[in-house]
């Protein structure tokens, strides 16, 4: 009889660990620290149809599209299957905050989209183009921590 109460007890912490974990996923969403920005850089003319499969699930529909995604494996699979055609990196809440701003303008002209439509930045994408990745002086990959220099420079 006393292991049928030891086995009770092991669920009760099991959910204690659940529910500790569903309060820091809330926190990190409201944070908004986890969040990727993906900015779609290259057009649309010869890609594969699984790359204009997943441009689609992220709403990247045309250049100079933006899109806020969640920081998990699955957009970071999808992201990574994209990386030739678009420029990501993890934002400030700053940036955050000006991307909300930019909804609401949307919102009043005809309803919430899941995209921002940007401009094409002010002193360009890079040095060598939008073909090379950022690593060298290109535009497109992982930005890190700049991608919220080039969203700035794109409102």
């Amino acid at each position: 009889m006393a292991e049928a109460k030891t086995k009770k007890k092991a669920p009760m912490k099991s959910e204690e660990k659940k529910v500790s974990k569903i309060e820091k996923k809330s926190n990190d969403l409201n944070a908004k620290a986890g969040m990727i920005a993906v900015v779609r850089i290259r057009g649309g003319i010869g890609l594969s149809g699984d790359i204009k499969q997943t441009l689609g699930l992220l709403c990247l529909y045309k250049q100079n599209y933006c899109v806020l995604v969640e920081n998990n494996p699955s957009m970071k699979g999808m992201i990574n299957k994209v990386k030739d055609y678009v420029t990501f990196g993890i934002i400030d809440a700053e940036t955050v905050e000006l991307l909300k701003k930019r909804a609401e303008k949307d919102a009043r002209r005809g309803g919430y989209k899941k995209f921002f439509r940007l401009q094409p930045p002010r002193k360009g994408f890079g040095r060598k183009g939008i073909k090379k990745s950022f690593r060298i002086s290109g535009a497109l990959g992982n930005r890190n921590d700049k991608i919220n220099d080039l969203i700035k420079r794109m409102m």
